[in-house]
Formats: C-alpha cells, sequence, structure tokens
C-alpha cells in the first residue's frame, strides 16, 4: 500500500481539498525557472557532523539517526551547538559519541531518556527536553527490539533485505510506530514517510551508491515533508496559508499533529515540489522532487528565512 506513487496521488489528494493552505500554480513555472538556475552540487554528507566511511557502523549510525530525526517541535528548547541547527547537534553529538563508542542493535533494547540526553548533550531539566528525550528514547528501543527480533540484531541485515528499493526499505521500517508517517484527512489516509526515505538517499551518499548504499529507485523519492520546506515554500510565495493559519504560526503557536492544518500544510508542500520537479525536467534533467527538496532545504538555512518569519512547529515523531 506504501507506495510512493500513493504518497503522491495521497497528498494531490490534500492538495485538491485544502481548506487553510493553498498552492499557486501562476507562480510554479518562474520559480522553477529560478531553482533551475541553481545547479546543487553533487549530494554530500557533511563528515563532521556525520558518521562516514566505518562500514557496517556508518549503517548503524545513519539508521540511529533517522530514527530520531524529528523533533523540529522542540527544537528552539534544546542546548544547540554553536552556529548549528537543531538538526545538526543531535546529527553531530550523535557522531561524537560513535567516535568513542558505535551503538549497535543491542545496546538500544534497554536505552533511556537520560542515556539520549548524554550521548546528545542536552540537559533534561527543562520538561520539553526531557519529553523529547523520552521519545528518542522509545524510538531507539523500538529500533533495537525490531532489528534483534527480526534481523539477527544486525542493522546490515535489515537494509540488505531492502534488495535496493528505498521502497521496500519504507515498507520495512513502516513496521516500527515512530517511522509510519501517516495522517487521516477528510476519510483518506495520506502517507509521508519522510525520515523512511531519507535513510536510502543517506546510505546511498554515505556509500557512493555502491553496496549497501545502493538504491536503484531513488528517483522515485518524494519530498521529505518537514516543517522547513513548506516554510520555504511560504516565504517564497508558493504556498498561500489561510489568514488565521498564519497568524498562529507566525505568533509562534503549536500547531497539532494530525490537525487538518499540520496535514495540508506537509502535504501541499509534497505536491508543489511535484510540480516544480515537472517543470524543472524531473529526474532525467537532475530535478527529481528529492533534489529540489534539497535545494529548498539547504535554501532554508539561509539567514533570511530564518529571521523573516517562524516556521511552523508542531511537536511531533515524524518531522
Amino acid at each position: 500500500m506504501w507506495t510512493f506513487d500513493y504518497i503522491r496521488q495521497s497528498c494531490r489528494f490534500v492538495a485538491e481539498n485544502a481548506e487553510f493552505v493553498h498552492i499557486r500554480q501562476d507562480k510554479i513555472d518562474d520559480y522553477a525557472v529560478k531553482l533551475a538556475s541553481i545547479k546543487p552540487d553533487k549530494p554530500q554528507m557533511d563528515t563532521t557532523c556525520h558518521y562516514i566511511g566505518h562500514g557496517d557502523d556508518t549503517v548503524a549510525y545513519f539508521i540511529i539517526l533517522n530514527s530520531i530525526n524529528f523533533g523540529s517541535g522542540y527544537f528552539p528548547y534544546l542546548k544547540k551547538r554553536p552556529g548549528m541547527s537543531g538538526y545538526y547537534t543531535i546529527a553531530s553529538g550523535l557522531n561524537d559519541y560513535f567516535k568513542k563508542n558505535p551503538l549497535m542493535a543491542r545496546d538500544l533494547t534497554n536505552i533511556s531518556s537520560e542515556d539520549c540526553a548524554a550521548i546528545l548533550g542536552q540537559e533534561t531539566g527543562n520538561h520539553v527536553v526531557h519529553e523529547l528525550m523520552e521519545l528518542y528514547a522509545t524510538s531507539l528501543r523500538d529500533l533495537g527490539n525490531y532489528a534483534v527480533s527480526h534481523y539477527d540484531s544486525s542493522f546490515h541485515n535489515m537494509i540488505e533485505t531492502s534488495g535496493a528499493s528505498s521502497e521496500k526499505l519504507v515498507e520495512t521500517l513502516s513496521a516500527m510506530p515512530f517511522f509510519k508517517d501517516t495522517a487521516e484527512y477528510k476519510g483518506t489516509q495520506v502517507a509521508f514517510f519522510k525520515r523512511a526515505q531519507i535513510l536510502s538517499l543517506d546510505l546511498n551518499i554515505a556509500f557512493n551508491g555502491q553496496g549497501i548504499g545502493r538504491f536503484d529507485d531513488l528517483d522515485k523519492l518524494t519530498m521529505f515533508a518537514d516543517n522547513l520546506v513548506p516554510h520555504v515554500l511560504r516565504v517564497d510565495g508558493i504556498l498561500e496559508y489561510e489568514d488565521n493559519l498564519a497568524s498562529r504560526i507566525d505568533n509562534s503557536e503549536l500547531i497539532s499533529p494530525g490537525s487538518p492544518e499540520e496535514i495540508e500544510i506537509r502535504a501541499c508542500a509534497v505536491d508543489a515540489v511535484e510540480r516544480i520537479s515537472q517543470v524543472m525536467g524531473g529526474y532525467s534533467k537532475g530535478a527529481s522532487p528529492a533534489i529540489v527538496d534539497n535545494i529548498l532545504w539547504h535554501r532554508g538555512q539561509q539567514p533570511y528565512y530564518k529571521k523573516l518569519k517562524p516556521r511552523h512547529r508542531t511537536r511531533t515523531v515524524f518531522y
């Protein structure tokens, strides 16, 4: 059921029936032309923040990282490293820990929130940070127990059973609750699978597309629906929010996970990126939805996008 085509179709359904978020189709062509002038470098992993080049340890690093690659709604309360976003703070903390003591599946089966805080350099005196560390620990225990019970405690085996298919890997990971990134909208089950999709791309980059990093369907990946790319699309005029929703976000009010507004923000961003990708020529022109996502995500790291107005914040395990 959870094919990439299903993700696209379900997000298109939301976009066509949205009440709070709208795609400015009249601006897509010009926007795509401007993005097409940006020639992104071949995706590379920042080795100062990520654990690269260590065989099965690297596999473990990225599956663990993507198991806790969420919490943007909590990030304003994180103890961030100087000059780093929440994501890079978490990735760097895990990287530093792996350099001394790589974690394997069995290490995760009894991991605690205190362990997560120590690994990631966080202090749990703040209840919001403590809540996030509890969620991280739950996600990692689920991952460890799943690998132990189904894959002989081997993350390598877990990835290998995908048979070089990102879509199959998404199906494998979706057996764990925190990876089952779906929501119901107007009687339709909408799928995103942001973190499950990113894992195959991360492994592909880390292993140069070889061995455990080979995936033959990366061109089929969708946008990785989070809260940053929709923010960039809003700032750039591609997404328009209903006045009350815009005001709530601009006032830093939390948007409830699974609410119509939150689903529409993510789904309309996915559908907008699909449309932009098509105008840019798609995968054959180096403009697959995942590549467009990468361009927009890095654009969102610029001070202009960070300072102009807030992005939406939702406390969820999916992004």
